[in-house]
């Protein structure tokens, strides 16, 4: 998720396990972080250092060509979302949500889903109850 000069926070992204978060060359600019990322539940977490996986990638082809197929499947999950943001209406979103992220309503808030369709809670509510 992001926050806005006013404390708003959007989220850009929802994740249920098991999943790799893309590497962080993905999520920072001039080593700084772009986004937060909110665990909304017990998990259990892995970390490799950036530089470390860096050079196993130079080293392994195996694990380059895993973090180059996370970073494409990121990517492709990031066109079909803007494509939705931009081409769809409220209802209609809801509906590509539910057909991307099967079992996805029953694992995160409304407010939260709300927030990565690009619409308001009300909005959601209203897009749910047709």
């Amino acid at each position: 998720m992001v926050t806005d000069a006013e404390g708003n926070e959007a989220s850009l992204n929802l994740y249920a396990a098991p999943i790799v978060v893309t590497p962080n060359m993905a999520r920072t600019s001039d080593d700084c972080s772009l986004v937060d990322i909110e665990i909304l539940e017990d998990a259990v977490l892995a970390v490799i250092p950036a530089a470390q996986l860096m050079d196993l990638m130079v080293r392994f082809e195996s694990i380059r060509e895993w973090g180059n197929t996370l970073m494409r499947e990121e990517l492709s999950r990031k066109v079909r979302r803007e494509w939705c943001l931009a081409a769809l209406s409220a209802p209609q979103r809801l509906e590509w949500f539910r057909e991307n992220h099967p079992g996805y309503e029953d694992l995160f808030a409304h407010f939260h889903i709300a927030s990565y369709l690009g619409m308001t809670p009300v909005t959601l509510s209203r897009a749910r109850n047709r």
